[in-house]
């Protein structure tokens, strides 16, 4: 089994729990506890060890996983308060990908301990929406104004850029993706929320706004939408076993105590109340200068205390509990939940499966109607031709990646060119010789004039020459940019991205394709269904939409596995 765990929010109510449940129930040799902070991780792993003595290596890590190395022990005013600062975490969600994973802290953390599973109790929906969008987008629409942009409103507009949830998320499940596949992590378990306490948008509870609360329902667009994100990860080739546990209720509770509280605003004080006379047209400060009102007391308060969703009064926790209302779940059950899941129990109560099993799959039905329709495309595609009102059907660089309409278009000359894959396979000839035939083939398939007219340039076999129309989609660029600068490198880059290339080595690639599709095809024939894969290529004939979608199969992981 597991030995080696990684609780992301170890320190938090329910990530306490997990810990706690794992050491009971899965004999871990190493459990990692990260919290935002230090003192918290360790703090938590000092109680842990003397819970459990002698029996597990509880290893504390901390700081904010969404942000990079340096930064990840910054507070977030600090960082929003800096110009540089702000702009390496503009680049850190949209800048350039791969820079931002060498930086990013959880990458950082899962390639230092390298666990077998991953406990996600952070509250990463809560994290990203309570940054208020709505907030920032107030703010950048008071310095638009009429008299269009103030340069004044700058970090207005960074911080509003900085609150959008859906490329944070994205690019988080990315690295959650490629550094669970590069550490070799074999479980990964989201605790998760609805944003609502499992209430619908008719939830009473706000952050003092209209209902139902924008905040909330920003929350809830983040919850699923992480949840769409990890459905997605779970159908990805390579990557863990992905599991969601999304409690539906409040979660509760840590202790009963009584401290000095904090308001929504920040406040610890009672202060002594200033009458103030209402009249008709004057302007009501929502703000005044706290030190016009003398501090009588502190807000001590007796709380319960529910981790990270906050602190409730007697009259709040027993209100949201009630009957009807969030009510509530404890930790102890969320975690005994997460930890049978672990071990491979069928709880009813992981969110993936239960979407895996509620999505509509594909049919026989649509097997049989695919085969009807592409022999109708193929003859009123002939039917054009031969009355020259058509041109081929091969792409029009609609439907992505770049690659699909490229390799579309290679297909096709190459099916002009030798008919068969067996041509293609067994061709002797120099590469040179055989790229020269591709390239005079341009003109009677209409490559030549259809792949550059919709932005797939032709790379003839000189490798100096591009054939171009007037627009060129790879490489893509963002933003107002027209133009990058090349070299030997980038070409090659962009070629096998999304250029027709002519090149004889790009040829002899082509043939080592063939020969693996005939020896499947083979295979497929001699071991019946068995050898009924991806990597079997299912055509008798050279049809170049089964030929790309092989290649998408075997070279690119560009297959689905459920």
């Amino acid at each position: 089994m597991y030995t080696r765990f990684l609780i992301l929010g170890g320190a938090g109510l329910v990530g306490t729990q997990v810990v706690r449940h794992i050491c009971h129930a899965l004999e871990p040799d190493t459990i990692v506890v990260a919290s935002l902070k230090r003192e918290e991780a360790v703090a938590s792993c000092e109680a842990f060890e003397r819970e459990f003595p002698g029996k597990v290596n509880f290893v504390p890590a901390w700081g904010n996983l969404f942000v990079s190395h340096d930064l990840a022990n910054s507070a977030r005013g600090e960082m929003m308060a800096d110009p540089k600062t702000r702009a390496a975490l503009l680049g850190a969600v949209y800048g350039d990908f791969d820079a931002a994973y060498e930086g990013n802290q959880l990458v950082g953390m899962l390639r230092e301990h390298k666990p077998q599973v991953v406990v996600d109790c952070v509250n990463t929906a809560t994290g990203f929406s309570y940054l208020d969008i709505f907030d920032g987008a107030a703010k950048v629409q008071e310095w638009i104004g009429e008299d269009g942009f103030d340069p004044k409103g700058t970090s207005d507009l960074e911080g509003f850029l900085l609150s959008q949830s859906v490329p944070q998320l994205i690019r988080h499940v990315r690295f959650v993706h490629r550094s669970t596949i590069e550490v070799g992590v074999k479980v990964y378990v989201k605790v998760g929320t609805t944003g609502t306490g499992g209430m619908g948008m008719n939830i009473p509870y706000t952050h003092s706004e209209d209902r139902p609360s924008k905040k909330l329902l920003a929350k809830n667009e983040a919850a699923f939408g992480h949840t769409g994100l990890l459905f997605l990860l779970a159908r990805t080739p390579g990557a863990p076993i992905v599991k969601e546990v999304k409690p539906a209720a409040m979660i509760g509770y840590r202790a009963v105590t009584v401290k000095q509280v904090r308001d929504k605003h920040g406040n610890r004080d009672l202060v002594q109340a200033q009458a103030l006379a209402l009249k008709a047209g004057d302007a009501l400060e929502l703000r005044d200068d706290a030190k016009g009102y003398p501090v009588t007391g502190a807000l001590d308060v007796a709380v319960v205390d529910t981790g990270e969703n906050g602190v409730f009064t007697r009259g709040e926790f027993s209100a949201i509990t009630a009957l009807g209302q969030m009510e509530y779940v404890t930790p102890e059950e969320i975690a005994a939940i997460v930890v049978r899941e672990i071990r491979g129990a069928t709880t009813g109560r992981d969110i993936i499966s239960a979407l895996d099993g509620a999505v509509l799959d594909p049919s026989y039905k649509a097997g049989l109607v695919r085969g009807v329709a592409l022999q109708d495309l193929e003859a009123v595609e002939q039917a054009s031709l031969e009355n020259n009102s058509g041109v081929p059907s091969i792409a029009l660089g609609r439907l992505g990646p770049p690659e699909l309409s490229k390799l579309l278009f290679e297909g096709a000359l190459l099916g002009h060119v030798y008919g068969t894959l067996e041509a293609v396979a067994n061709d002797a000839a120099d590469a040179r010789v055989a790229a020269d035939r591709l390239h005079a083939a341009l003109e009677a398939t209409q490559v030549g004039s259809l792949a550059p007219s919709i932005g797939i340039p032709i790379l003839l076999p000189d490798g100096a020459t591009l054939l171009r129309g007037p627009r060129i989609n790879v490489p893509e660029v963002l933003g107002h940019k027209t133009s990058v600068p090349m070299s030997a490198s980038s070409v090659d880059a962009w070629a096998a991205k999304g250029w027709v290339d002519l090149r004889p080595r790009n040829l002899e690639r082509w043939r080592d394709r063939a020969r693996r599709m005939i020896q499947a095809r083979t295979d497929l024939r001699v071991a019946g269904s068995a050898a009924a894969t991806i990597q079997s290529y299912m055509s008798d004939k050279f049809e170049i939409g089964e030929v790309v979608a092989w290649v998408f199969n075997n070279e690119m992981g560009g297959h689905r596995v459920k």
